[in-house]
């Protein structure tokens, strides 16, 4: 004679294991819809940012010493002026969201494999004011070391009176202050031939995500 109980409790059981792999299954296509809308967001709003094209405007640069600094398109400027170091670069965002620009970091331009990796957090330089870049237009980025005992100064100082190539690493991110993005930058001081107006060229080398997954 068939135990009906245990029928009941063998088929109650299966029944709720079946429900158990629909709820699981719902969820994680749930969880997937939700990471493809998340990113989809996060990329309406990611700043790239990159050199200005070559038919893109100059840049008047202003600091707070009232040093004007004027570079070219796809320029970039490394200059010393009253024993003080000045440098520039003209960009442009290639993203889809505003780029903020949140410090800098500067060092003699080198090919070591150890120069690859991205530098540290801590090491970077806060801008003394907000530098934005607008989605597919143009800006810049500005940075000084007025200090001769500045740990960086005299390596600097050098590349600049060489035309010695430096690396410019630029941390920047969206609008509400993710996505953060750490750009390296290759540019030299203009060549003592060159006019007043010349600057060296400026060129992207390499990108590092600091809040997501690294591009390669």
């Amino acid at each position: 004679m068939a135990d009906w109980v245990t029928i009941s409790q063998v088929a109650t059981a299966g029944g709720t294991l079946v429900l158990a792999i629909a709820t699981f299954s719902s969820i994680k296509s749930s969880n997937r819809s939700a990471r493809i809308a998340e990113r989809s967001l996060l990329a309406g709003q990611r700043p790239v940012l990159i050199p200005s094209r070559e038919d893109d405007p100059g840049e008047l640069v202003r600091f707070g010493d009232g040093v004007l600094l004027r570079i070219g398109p796809h320029g970039g400027l490394l200059e010393l002026r009253n024993d003080r170091l000045y440098m520039a670069m003209a960009l442009r965002n290639g993203g889809a969201g505003l780029a903020v620009i949140h410090g800098w970091h500067v060092q003699l331009g080198a090919t070591s494999s150890a120069d690859a990796r991205m530098p540290k957090l801590d090491v970077f330089r806060r801008q003394q004011r907000d530098l934005y870049v607008p989605a597919q237009q143009t800006g810049f980025w500005q940075g000084a070391i007025r200090d001769a005992d500045d740990p960086d100064y005299d390596v600097i100082r050098t590349a600049a009176e060489t035309g010695a190539r430096i690396y410019v690493h630029i941390l920047y991110g969206d609008y509400e202050g993710g996505q953060r993005a750490v750009a390296r930058f290759g540019i030299s001081s203009a060549s003592p031939a060159e006019s007043d107006d010349a600057a060296g060229r400026a060129d992207i080398l390499r990108y590092w995500s600091v809040d997501g997954e690294d591009p390669r």
